[in-house]
């Protein structure tokens, strides 16, 4: 799986102002502002069972999780030294997929250069907030 800059697409960011920081062990993205960075990109689509590998790790709320629209592209970035990319937002679509049995999503995947530019603390990245 990966994600080159490959053009500009119109695919929707817009999220909600709760879901703005992705939060996971010692690590957190700015969420809006990988959205933002999201519109250079093409959207891909990944599977499911690869994509989600860290699922067991993310709190899902069932009822939003039944609202969330499955067209609406995952955001995803690399991690240094980790071949898997990390999904930062769209664990309630990952979700919802697994429960109704879709087994691809579309997904945007940054680069590393955007995810170090959206990434507020992790690796080497002192917390900023």
């Amino acid at each position: 799986m990966s994600g080159d800059a490959t053009g500009t697409t119109s695919h929707s960011t817009q999220h909600d102002p709760h879901d703005q920081v992705f939060v996971l062990l010692g690590w957190a993205w700015d969420v809006a502002l990988a959205a933002r960075a999201a519109t250079r990109y093409s959207v891909t689509h990944a599977r499911v069972s690869e994509i989600g590998a860290l699922g067991a790790l993310i709190h899902v709320d069932q009822d939003h999780a039944e609202t969330v629209d499955l067209s609406h592209p995952l955001l995803a970035v690399p991690l240094p030294e980790v071949e898997t990319p990390i999904v930062i937002d769209g664990w309630h679509r990952l979700h919802k997929a697994r429960q109704t049995g879709v087994t691809e999503l579309p997904v945007v995947f940054l680069n590393a250069d955007h995810e170090r530019a959206c990434r507020i603390m992790g690796g080497s990245v002192k917390r900023r907030w």
